[in-house]
């Protein structure tokens, strides 16, 4: 599936397995958006804060930081630089979805990841960002 209407979105992979980091950067990549890509919580909030993406896909399991501290962190930016958190995790469980609540983290998605399913909601959250204010 392809992005609406040519949009592209900034977004952040942040995952420390390389393979499924490739994988989830190529179909995004292939859909049209501009994509980067961090191993770590330090280099994914340094790309944050240089480049503020639109979303930030979120693994929970980092090896230097989880990903709701990583969350934490990023949800001090100003307002206008922060991004949709979504965490992706094989955890999925209430406990998981209680700690990326807490951590500001808008959204939990278990993996593996459905493609179709992650292209409709970054074209949902398009269609959210552009309304014009005042427009519901």
């Amino acid at each position: 599936m392809k992005i609406a209407n040519g949009w592209r979105m900034r977004v952040l992979v942040v995952e420390d397995n390389s393979d499924t980091a490739e994988t989830v950067s190529l179909l995004l990549k292939l859909a049209g958006h501009e994509v980067e890509v961090a191993a770590d919580g330090e280099t994914a909030l340094a790309l944050a804060q240089s480049n503020p993406p639109d979303v930030i896909l979120l693994d929970i399991g980092l090896p230097d930081m989880d990903g709701w501290q990583v969350a934490r962190l990023v949800q001090q930016q100003p307002a206008e630089k922060r991004p949709l958190l979504v965490a992706v995790s094989g955890r999925d469980s209430e406990e998981a979805r209680r700690c990326s609540q807490e951590a500001g983290i808008d959204l939990l998605l278990a993996k593996p990841v459905d493609p179709e399913g992650l292209y409709r909601l970054l074209n949902r959250f398009r269609r959210i960002i552009e309304k014009p204010e005042g427009i519901s």
